[in-house]
């Protein structure tokens, strides 16, 4: 007789139904259990999120349009009137000559007068829009930033210093508009 085919324990297959108990998912009624329905449900949430970026975006693109524009209108604006302060401060001093300029019979010494006091009301108009001379003094160091050699003479001084100013230079708000014109020391 022979024997009943045993299989060996290591060789059973596990039960192929797992029992279910009350923690498992789908033995949860409110969650779907069909996968195309799940994956419906989580594409429209994530057409529902792309939709609201986008919409943000647009707007976000639009606002950023409006400001750029709004920019530009400005620095428009700033260029074609950034004179008329300083316009507005000249024109004292355009009367001031025009004024002078009348009198027909002005003697020197008004003229004089007149000329200086036009003069400074001139310097304070400049200066209140940061217009500031330079004007070095003799012996003071030269600087090529601010000065512009135009001759160079034998001197008793250090070499590279100012010697004479024939035309003042003047700065604009800590720049250049135009170099002071000097006579500087030859090198010994």
């Amino acid at each position: 007789m022979s024997e009943p085919h045993q299989t060996p324990p290591s060789e059973q297959t596990a039960n192929p139904e797992p029992a279910m108990d009350a923690n498992h998912p789908a033995a949860s009624p409110e969650m779907p259990a069909d996968p195309l329905s799940e994956a419906l449900a989580e594409l429209a949430s994530v057409q529902a999120k792309n939709a609201d970026l986008a919409d943000q975006f647009l707007r976000a693109k639009a606002e950023v349009e409006n400001a750029r524009r709004r920019a530009e209108e400005e620095i428009s604006k700033a260029r074609k009137f950034a004179v008329e302060a300083f316009a507005e401060s000249l024109l004292p001093v355009a009367d001031s000559l025009t004024a002078g300029l009348a009198i027909a019979d002005a003697t020197a010494e008004q003229l004089r007068e007149g000329s200086e006091a036009t003069l400074r009301q001139l310097k304070s108009a400049l200066e209140r829009h940061k217009v500031i001379e330079i004007n070095p003094d003799a012996g003071a160091k030269f600087d090529p930033h601010q000065h512009q050699a135009i001759s160079v003479v034998p001197a008793e001084q250090e070499p590279n210093t100012v010697v004479t100013v024939l035309q003042k230079g003047y700065l604009i708000a800590d720049r250049v508009l135009r170099p002071a014109l000097v006579t500087v020391t030859a090198p010994k």
